[in-house]
């Protein structure tokens, strides 16, 4: 592929060394910076900024080390050239990649070492290959496994998001920021991409859209790294509240009468702070009335929304519902708009044509919310 000299192939060697350039770049900028410059109000977990900067990095050698074996050295030995830099791919972006998607997930430190480990035989098989030249064992059974390793992981992924999207719900107010779904967009799309571009090499049609495809893994990257809020994990606490608490008259005393809903962000451990016990009690408490830490607070603001709302009317005033969310301590009117269909059932709009006051009791997916 890279021994041809036609303008064909000398675009190309442009764009793919204008994409490794442009790793390199975005590597040294998540390294080395440390404010961010999409979202600079946001502070993303180091240790995803470091992963995805290691990731880039290696991207950057994968073009290397495909471009030195294609054209300075194996190039009369095309299997042993694909062998090797395939297994190169392996090894190592793989890995990082199952490490990026792994630290976004800030719940709890999720093990690495058993999908490195399911490298190895990827490593044996490889050096069978290359022994024998055997495309069999060099190639296609290293690409069987890996599918085979990239689905298993696909599948516990998805457990570990539905497990962390509880977790969010059970601690935090706003998700705004911390919502990771978009992630397994990008591993599913990830595997599309490895099984189409291992199917079919060499191809031309294939190497430029694998280029293109790493210009967008770039520019996702740089976006899922920077709008992402660094957050603490829960620890382990006593379940065992305070003698003498009662919850129901602290939560309307502290968070309902003094409106302390309405501040944005409001975690889970620093409403058990405020009323006088701990982050595991209160979400037991919660769990207890079969509603979320997530669902509680938006209740109370959606309510509060619907207050300010009559009390606009009634004086006559113009302020949009935008404005009315943001007040009522919604970080964004998407949230805000999101929350009131879930929990009212309807749309804002639709509700703001016949307002009516809110009902006694509010359901969502199964929770229950008790006014």
């Amino acid at each position: 592929m890279y021994a041809q000299q036609s303008l064909h192939d000398i675009l190309f060697m442009m764009m793919y060394s204008v994409v490794a350039m442009l790793a390199i770049v975005a590597g040294l900028y998540l390294w080395l910076r440390r404010a961010n410059a999409i979202a600079p109000a946001i502070t993303p977990p180091k240790a995803l900024r470091r992963w995805t900067a290691m990731f880039l990095f290696v991207a950057a050698l994968s073009h290397v080390w495909w471009y030195v074996l294609g054209i300075h050295w194996l190039t009369d030995d095309r299997l042993v050239r694909n062998i090797t830099a395939v297994t190169l791919d392996h090894i190592t972006l793989v890995p990082l990649v199952m490490a990026m998607l792994l630290r976004m997930l800030q719940d709890r430190q999720r093990r690495l070492w058993p999908w490195v480990l399911a490298q190895l035989p990827i490593v044996v098989s490889a050096a069978v290959g290359i022994a024998k030249h055997d495309e069999f064992y060099g190639f296609d059974l290293t690409t069987y496994w890996q599918l085979a390793v990239m689905t298993l992981f696909i599948i516990y992924y998805v457990r570990a998001l539905i497990q962390y999207g509880r977790w969010l719900r059970e601690n935090f107010a706003d998700m705004e920021h911390k919502e990771v779904w978009q992630s397994l967009l990008f591993v599913v799309a990830l595997f599309i991409i490895y099984e189409v571009y291992f199917t079919n090499p060499g191809e031309m049609v294939r190497e430029y859209m694998a280029q293109v495809n790493t210009l967008v893994i770039i520019v996702f990257l740089l976006w899922r790294v920077e709008t992402l809020q660094q957050l603490e994990p829960a620890t382990e606490e006593s379940e065992e509240a305070p003698k003498g608490l009662n919850i129901v008259a602290l939560l309307k005393k502290y968070c309902e009468d003094q409106q302390l809903y309405l501040q944005h962000d409001l975690t889970l451990q620093q409403l058990a702070t405020a009323i006088g016990t701990n982050r595991t009690y209160l979400s037991g408490y919660f769990s207890q009335q079969g509603i979320t830490y997530n669902a509680y607070i938006n209740r109370l603001r959606i309510d509060h929304f619907i207050r300010l709302y009559h009390e606009t009317i009634a004086s006559s005033l113009s302020v949009s519902a935008t404005q009315l969310a943001q007040q009522s301590g919604f970080y964004s009117y998407s949230t805000f708009s999101a929350a009131f269909k879930k929990f009212m059932g309807i749309t804002v709009t639709a509700w703001m044509e016949n307002p009516r006051p809110h009902s006694k009791t509010f359901s969502s997916e199964g929770e229950k919310v008790l006014l």
